[in-house]
């Protein structure tokens, strides 16, 4: 099961745990940890059925990222906050915000229910046109469910309290139009269900069991044959304003706006967090720059987003699932029908998903000397993600990164052992990492498509993970020593002598296939490799991979691969955020089969 515990509930909430006492604070540490990673083992969910208030698919990516400042312990209720605002994204992400400020003021289970209703009357506050049958119906709910069914010192609660909660979501459906064309319930308020499932059942000293409801709920979870997505232009934009104190007062953001789109404001010390949609984001700009500094701005394509959330659509023979730690995109698993499950990348006090993160963020802190490091899920969200496919899937084959670089491989073997008496988990230990494992699934999820048996589908999959080779050039040693995988000394007169170690992930971990000292002798190597494993009059399917050097990528080794192998088909990708955090910025590579990647 995900998580099992047995507490005795005292008057001052304080667990028993093998032998120790802990405080209330560290059991709300360990709820809203668990509330995140739920919600992060949904987040796809959340984006496949996001259309309102508009059809951009965001809203799991939103929560993802908004919500990260919870999981940090190590603040004070002042500054989680204000990281809560600096972190927030779109409209779930920045009314969320708002409500967790009123919640984060609980200090027991006898103020839940009014720290509750504090952050529910915040997050009013902040919506310019509040509609019922979003994410504010969620908190309603709870409010009310809280005054009904009181937390104590049993667990017992949380069963109505859920019960409510899902009840609620379910009549989002019918609550908003755009909704109930799409026949799905509302993305806002199926993340705040999810968090709050766990969130609730942690601080009761009980197992978070949302997933297990994914099959009840499944239908409200696909758009409709008969939705139609509309198109949207402008952006969707996130700034923060620093404003001084007196002249916020004052402020009437209308006036200053005009008829903007999904407003949400937020007031915070010094500083004013907007959300908002706007067809025109350097006059909207101007306008915002007359109430304050702009300390933080953001903005999204919204034509570009509705449009590719309009065709995201597919159906496979099974359904695929693979680690982030291959080169994948959020964007190629959405187009695809692929789940991914991410290890995570910290940098500093920050930490995210490695798909959520963006790449820049993490090249501009390694050259700054930042303190980097990767970590797997916790097994609580991988056993959610397991639980969550499984709900909503016939059969899943999970095509998981070696077993040599992470645990993932045996923690899916030993649920599946535990959970799935029907056999219908299949895990493959893929052996390989990077852009040989993206390469290889994305080719398995398009032969999935083409309505082949799933045994089929899964003797290819062994088949693309054999044949597919890359090769992974480092432009510095220093990266590596920073990470505690080779001597700083090492590394030091490496760089000196410019010595370019050149790998390939294997099953045994990253193995030196050789040493180069310029890129051009990189670029020779990279060349003689694919003339090796490919014949130019065939088709192949050939990966590009980038870390902070696309340009490069782009217009130096593109036209040449693609002059020379023109029957391959060839995708230009970021570099796997796990693999870059190792290996560092400069790293560049390219993986290969010796067959092409087709959807029809």
């Amino acid at each position: 099961m995900a998580r099992s515990a047995d507490p005795v509930m005292e008057g001052n909430l304080r667990v028993k745990q093998k032998g120790e006492f802990k405080g209330m604070r560290e059991i709300l540490e360990n709820a809203l940890k668990s509330g995140v990673e739920q919600v992060v083992a949904w987040a796809d969910v959340l984006d496949r059925i996001n259309v309102f208030p508009v059809p951009d698919g965001d809203t799991g990516r939103n929560l993802v990222i908004s919500l990260s400042p919870l999981k940090h312990g190590g603040l004070n209720l002042e500054e989680r906050t204000q990281a809560l605002l600096m972190s927030a994204r779109g409209n779930s992400g920045n009314i969320a915000a708002r409500f967790f400020k009123g919640l984060l003021t609980f200090t027991g289970l006898d103020t839940l229910s009014a720290a509750g209703a504090q952050g529910r009357d915040m997050a009013y506050g902040a919506v310019k046109d509040p509609k019922q049958g979003t994410m504010l119906s969620l908190f309603d709910s709870l409010v009310r469910a809280l005054d009904l069914h009181p937390p104590k010192a049993s667990a017992e609660w949380t069963d109505p309290v859920i019960r409510e909660l899902t009840e609620t979501v379910k009549a989002t459906t019918s609550q908003l139009p755009e909704l109930a064309a799409a026949g799905v319930v509302d993305a806002g308020a199926l993340g705040m269900l999810v968090f709050f499932d766990a969130f609730l059942c942690t601080l009761a000293g009980k197992t978070p069991g949302f997933s297990s409801l994914s099959g009840e709920m499944k239908e409200a979870f696909d758009l409709s044959d008969e939705w139609k997505s509309r198109s949207d232009v402008g952006y969707c934009m996130d700034v923060v304003l620093e404003v001084d104190r007196g002249a916020r007062s004052d402020l009437d953001l209308t006036a200053v706006l005009g008829r903007e789109d999904s407003v949400v404001a937020i007031s915070d010390g010094d500083y004013l967090k907007v959300h908002l949609h706007s067809e025109n984001q350097e006059a909207t700009r101007r306008r915002l720059e007359t109430v304050g500094h702009v300390v933080h701005w953001s903005a999204d394509d919204l034509e570009e987003q509705t449009r590719r959330f309009a065709s995201s659509s597919r159906t496979h023979a099974i359904h695929i699932m693979t680690d982030g730690a291959g080169s994948i995109t959020r964007r190629q698993a959405a187009d695809l029908g692929i789940t991914l499950l991410d290890s995570y990348i910290n940098i500093g006090n920050t930490s995210l998903p490695e798909t959520f993160l963006e790449p820049q963020a993490l090249f501009e802190s390694m050259k700054k000397g930042t303190k980097v490091s990767t970590a797997q899920a916790s097994l609580f969200e991988r056993q959610q993600c397991y639980q969550k496919v499984m709900g909503l899937y016939d059969k899943v084959l999970y095509i998981c990164v070696g077993s040599f670089y992470t645990g993932n491989f045996q923690a899916a073997v030993d649920w599946r052992a535990e959970q799935d008496d029907a056999d219908r988990l299949v895990v493959l230990d893929s052996g390989i990492a990077s852009g040989r494992l993206g390469l290889a699934v994305l080719a398995t999820a398009a032969f999935a498509l083409t309505g082949k048996d799933p045994e089929e589908v899964i003797r290819f999959a062994q088949d693309a993970v054999n044949r597919c080779e890359e090769v992974l050039f480092l432009d510095r040693l220093q990266y590596l020593a920073a990470g505690g995988r080779m001597s700083k000394t090492g590394a030091f007169f490496g760089d000196m002598l410019h010595v370019k170690p050149v790998v390939t992930p294997t099953p045994e971990g990253a193995k030196k296939v050789g040493v180069v000292r310029t890129r051009k002798d990189q670029v020779t190597m990279a060349f003689n490799r694919l003339e090796k494993a490919l014949s130019p009059d065939r088709e192949a399917s050939i990966m590009l991979e980038y870390t902070d050097n696309r340009e490069w990528i782009e217009q130096e080794i593109l036209p040449e691969v693609e002059s020379r192998f023109p029957m391959a088909g060839t995708i230009l990708q970021p570099l796997s955020l796990t693999s870059a955090a190792h290996m560092g910025p400069g790293t560049w590579g390219l993986a290969c089969l010796p067959f092409p990647i087709k959807t029809e």
